[in-house]
């Protein structure tokens, strides 16, 4: 029987910290490349040496060092933290600096109405340092300066709002709150791109993808937002536009964590017409379907994740058609219909695939493209577990940014030791770490 302390946030770690420990395999795969396994072996060792029990405040402090990165090669750990800060917070509340530097859509429509006040209030003598002990971000951490103008109020003038369904070929893009209201340049960029090759782009209406309110545990915000932009781009497919992202990290959520369990739903096993005695799973790499009995299986494989309250059969055709831009122009490339830049650019970069865009199995489509403009040496660098220790939004915090540099030091050794002219991710808070 399952009792509601069994469901407490407390139980759901220690729970995540003896499973791991016997399993022992992240205490080396994982010792480098992440923040939270070497907290949770230290804390098991000296539990084991000492008899000392991991407290509570020690499994709160375990649970917010997981960043979702997904380098771990266990899904269910990674949905157990999820769920124990969730608890966390449904129990205790999150805390006000954690709230504003987690709700980065709420920031950026807050700056994108005011900007000249907020920049010139910023730049009185002291502001920007009690800026920072309000929200809780280290003393030492690089801010990023604010726009003048949003990309989404840019897109509006433009016209970008406006839905046209005849067009073809066109796409709605959804850019994220980063690019968003902190770096408009990269969404303006991005329309540029495939305006260049004659693509009607339309910014439909969207929220934050709820990555950062995610991480934070605050779900009724994660699941309001999801669901609204579920609704939105769905539509988008209806009217026969492509979909593309071009945050990583707005792409990791769409492809993959919203589509977890969704192919375990009644709605979807009805829909590709299961026995009622098989569950069947669509094969990864290749057609069709391996069958798996209910009787044994029933109890394990259920949708019953933490986007289980959306709809499952649009959780999965979102997550089956939205591309991150560098898929789309790849594939306009493999086409042979791409129009590549004329002239010669020489420079030497290297460019670093973040964790959210390894982890959609898709390569490396930006080092690909960049490989075809003349005169451009592209070299890549880091391997499958380097991480610039950013973490989004957790990387401003004060009680995370030394742990952030630490985490992110071995891959700035390697992108030192190819001493490039520029550096290419297209992630933004990697770019935001590397600035830094």
């Amino acid at each position: 029987m399952t009792t509601d302390l069994d469901n407490t946030p407390e139980q759901i770690m220690r729970k995540v910290l003896t499973g791991c420990a016997d399993c022992d395999t992240c205490r080396f795969l994982m010792d480098e490349s992440c923040l939270f396994f070497p907290e949770l072996y230290r804390l098991f060792d000296r539990e084991m040496e000492e008899e000392r029990l991991v407290s509570d405040a020690e499994l709160y402090e375990l649970a917010q060092l997981c960043t979702l990165c997904d380098l771990c090669p266990c899904p269910n750990v990674r949905a157990d933290i999820m769920k124990a800060k969730t608890e966390f917070v449904h129990r205790d509340g999150l805390p006000l600096r954690q709230r504003l530097l987690a709700d980065v859509q709420k920031f950026g429509k807050m700056t994108s109405n005011m900007p000249a006040l907020i920049k010139r209030s910023l730049e009185l003598p002291g502001m920007k340092g009690m800026l920072k002990k309000a929200a809780g971000i280290h003393p030492s951490r690089r801010m990023t300066s604010l726009p003048r103008e949003s990309f989404f109020r840019w897109a509006d003038k433009k016209g970008l709002g406006e839905a046209d369904p005849g067009h073809e070929p066109k796409v709605a893009y959804f850019a994220g709150c980063t690019a968003g209201f902190l770096f408009p340049q990269v969404a303006k960029a991005a329309v540029a791109v495939l305006e260049h090759n004659n693509i009607k782009v339309h910014v439909p209406p969207q929220q934050c993808c709820g990555m950062p309110t995610l991480l934070e545990g605050e779900k009724n915000s994660t699941l309001q937002r999801a669901g609204l932009n579920l609704e939105s781009l769905l539509g988008k497919i209806d009217e026969g536009y492509d979909l593309v992202c071009s945050c990583p990290t707005c792409g990791y959520l769409m492809k993959s964590l919203l589509r977890e369990g969704a192919v375990y739903s009644r709605a979807y096993q009805e829909a590709v017409g299961a026995g009622k005695d098989e569950i069947k799973v669509p094969k990864e790499r290749e057609s069709g379907f391996a069958r798996l009995s209910k009787a044994m299986y029933g109890q394990l494989l259920k949708d019953d994740g933490y986007f289980s309250g959306l709809d499952p059969l649009g959780r999965i055709a979102l997550s089956s058609q939205v591309q991150d831009i560098g898929q789309y122009l790849l594939g306009l490339s493999e086409q042979g219909v791409l129009n590549l830049p004329s002239g010669e650019v020489k420079t030497r970069m290297v460019y670093f695939a973040p964790c959210h865009q390894r982890e959609q199995k898709m390569g490396s489509p930006y080092a690909g493209l960049l490989s075809k403009v003349p005169g451009l040496t592209i070299e890549q660098v880091g391997g499958s577990l380097d991480c610039c220790g950013m973490g989004g939004s957790l990387g401003m915090k004060e009680s995370f940014y030394q742990a952030s540099i630490k985490l992110g030091q071995p891959l700035l050794n390697k992108i030192q030791a190819a001493a490039p002219e520029a550096i290419v991710t297209d992630c933004l808070s990697c770019r935001i770490q590397f600035e830094h």
